[in-house]
């Protein structure tokens, strides 16, 4: 099922089997950036964080970084830059 994305604010969307390799867990990172339920969703192998506010965005992708993800391989920033008319949404691919 597609996962609907906010249009006002950056979204993170990073692939599960990458999170979970590096051995990031939900709860550090709702810990951490003080996150709902509503901000923190998973749908098959695609874990979507945000909308993020000010640095979260950054700090988030640094921690990222750091626990080993590599950018665009394995996550990736929408930047949360398009109309109020546009609806996104987003999910990995069928196998």
């Amino acid at each position: 099922m597609p996962i609907s994305i906010p249009g006002e604010q950056p979204t993170l969307c990073i692939r599960r089997d990458a999170f979970e390799g590096a051995g990031l867990t939900r709860a550090d990172i709702d810990d951490r950036f003080a996150l709902t339920a509503d901000d923190f969703r998973m749908e098959g192998e695609l874990i979507v964080i945000g909308p993020l506010y000010g640095a979260q965005i950054t700090d988030l992708v640094t921690e990222m970084e750091e626990a080993g993800l590599t950018y665009f391989d394995d996550f990736f920033e929408l930047s949360g830059n398009w109309p109020e008319w546009i609806q996104l949404f987003v999910m990995t691919p069928r196998e």
